[in-house]
């Protein structure tokens, strides 16, 4: 008897057309483009000294010792603030303290000016207001009027009070590294400071540093 022969199958390829895959991707793409909104340049306010050449040295450095607060950028990520206007025969004037909420945060909102009033305290509290009225539902206030309101904030105008306002400056060592700088900057930003100006070290301050050993 005559052994059948065994059927062999026939291999197919399957192959799979992508091409009309290419249509549905830009279809996808030009979608997503015309329905994203693209992220804004942010910007930070820097308040630097003012250029006026009709103005004396005297009157551009014109501030209260009590509203005002000095701020040391050393090495190895250290921090250092002076109360007022320095004392430079006085090291003990320069504290040390440490970066976040519980240092230098810490310090520009407990600290009291003259007429007994906390005006970081007071202005970030002023703040949350406005954030809240700003997020609230059925909320109609624009980005505009919102920038406009934080503007007066920071420059004391609160409810139509005028409070005193810190000014801040800051003052970093060779040896301070750019990210702290942009952690004073941020620590600005954060307590809405209205004017703080960053300043380079004179001779005066190198000579307080030394002999407060900082370097």
């Amino acid at each position: 008897m005559a052994k059948k022969k065994e059927s062999k199958q026939k291999k197919m390829n399957t192959r799979v057309d992508f091409t009309p895959m290419v249509d549905m991707m830009m279809l996808l793409i030009t979608f997503f483009m015309l329905c994203t909104t693209l992220s804004k340049p942010s910007a930070m306010q820097l308040t630097m000294p003012s250029n006026d050449q009709k103005l004396t040295d005297e009157e551009k450095s014109v501030t209260k010792a009590s509203h005002t607060i000095t701020i040391y950028l050393g090495s190895n990520d250290k921090i250092y603030y002076v109360a007022g206007i320095p004392q430079y025969d006085n090291p003990e004037c320069v504290k040390e303290t440490t970066w976040g909420k519980d240092g230098i945060r810490s310090v520009l909102i407990k600290h009291t000016t003259e007429e007994g009033i906390n005006p970081v305290a007071r202005i970030m509290k002023a703040k949350q207001d406005l954030d809240a009225r700003k997020t609230a539902p059925g909320s109609t206030m624009t980005e505009e009027q919102y920038n406009k309101e934080l503007d007066e904030l920071r420059k004391g105008n609160i409810n139509g009070e005028k409070i005193p306002t810190l000014t801040i400056i800051i003052k970093p060592l060779d040896t301070a590294s750019y990210n702290n700088m942009v952690e004073a900057l941020d620590e600005m930003q954060i307590c809405s400071i209205g004017k703080y100006v960053i300043d380079k070290i004179t001779p005066d301050d190198e000579k307080l540093l030394s002999l407060k050993g900082i370097k």
